[in-house]
């Protein structure tokens, strides 16, 4: 199997549960409507899938330029995560089962890649779209600090670490997985969890806009739950990247909250308002002096 193939199956698995979870989420009658008038929602919010596609661009080309650098520049800090927490992810792979392994490993591939599509058609059918720009924005903060964390800091997993003790479980269960994760990250690019922290975001976020949709609110939190746990689970992530994963989740999410509607006014409205801005400050202060 080759990686066409595995990223076909990613695909086609992500693409049959949508529709499922759409129906169930939005509803039959209010996901026919909202289809009925999509073609005004998608050039209102072109601007901002439009922002995460260069985001994503950017950080596929500079993850290979970040590795070399991060290996001039950055801090090794794996020595001192593995002395703070100890055997922590090989105690909790000590708990493995065949099911929990099978179970981990399909949430770390296919239900975290369903965690994160998700929110981008369920929240482009909702008559405000301000859940959607607070999404987009929310990826990109998690998406841009964790490119910047990944140059600062060089961290290994504890697979890598100390594979005497904790097993590579994803690979051994499902190995042609490597050449699908392999594209998205390197072995030292572990601090901090982007799985957790992006899972983490569209949970807080399901919660925020939970009088939207209220049954994606329990789908979304387990889901994060298991994908956090399943880092850990298959050797992939220490307890500290978690951690630190769900805390940057609170932080972008805390700025995207305030800033998403910007991402879809535009760089040009942005400027304009800050002129704006500046002008009103002028006139006021002209006329307290004067």
């Amino acid at each position: 199997m080759n990686l066409m193939e595995i990223f076909s199956e990613v695909v086609v698995v992500v693409s049959l549960l949508l529709p499922v979870a759409l129906i169930f989420v939005v509803g039959p009658s209010r996901l026919w409507k909202s289809l009925s008038n999509l073609k005004p929602k998608l050039r209102e919010a072109a601007p901002v899938y439009v922002a995460l596609g260069i985001v994503l661009g950017i950080n596929s080309i500079a993850r290979d330029t970040g590795n070399n650098l991060s290996w001039i520049i950055g801090i090794n800090i794996t020595g001192h995560i593995h002395t703070f927490e100890g055997q922590f992810v090989a105690d909790l792979q000590s708990m493995a089962t065949p099911a929990l392994t099978t179970y981990f490993s399909a949430i770390y591939v296919f239900g975290y890649t369903f965690l994160l599509v998700f929110p981008l058609f369920a929240y482009l059918l909702h008559d405000d779209l301000r859940p959607l720009y607070e999404t987009v924005t929310a990826y990109i903060l998690n998406y841009s600090v964790g490119l910047v964390c990944y140059i600062v800091f060089v961290a290994y997993g504890p697979r890598n670490l100390i594979p005497e003790l904790v097993e590579p479980l994803l690979y051994t269960n499902w190995p042609h997985s490597q050449l699908l994760t392999s594209e998205v990250n390197t072995n030292t690019n572990v601090f901090p969890s982007l799985h957790t922290s992006l899972s983490v975001t569209v949970a807080l976020l399901s919660y925020r806009y939970r009088d939207v949709y209220s049954r994606w609110v329990p789908i979304a939190c387990l889901l994060a739950v298991s994908v956090a746990i399943a880092t850990m689970y298959l050797g992939i992530h220490w307890l500290t990247d978690v951690v630190v994963g769900t805390v940057l989740a609170v932080i972008s999410v805390a700025l995207a909250i305030r800033y998403g509607e910007r991402l879809h006014r535009g760089p040009r409205l942005f400027a304009t308002d800050w002129i704006g801005y500046r002008a009103v400050t002028y006139v006021r202060n002209w006329r307290r002096n004067d």
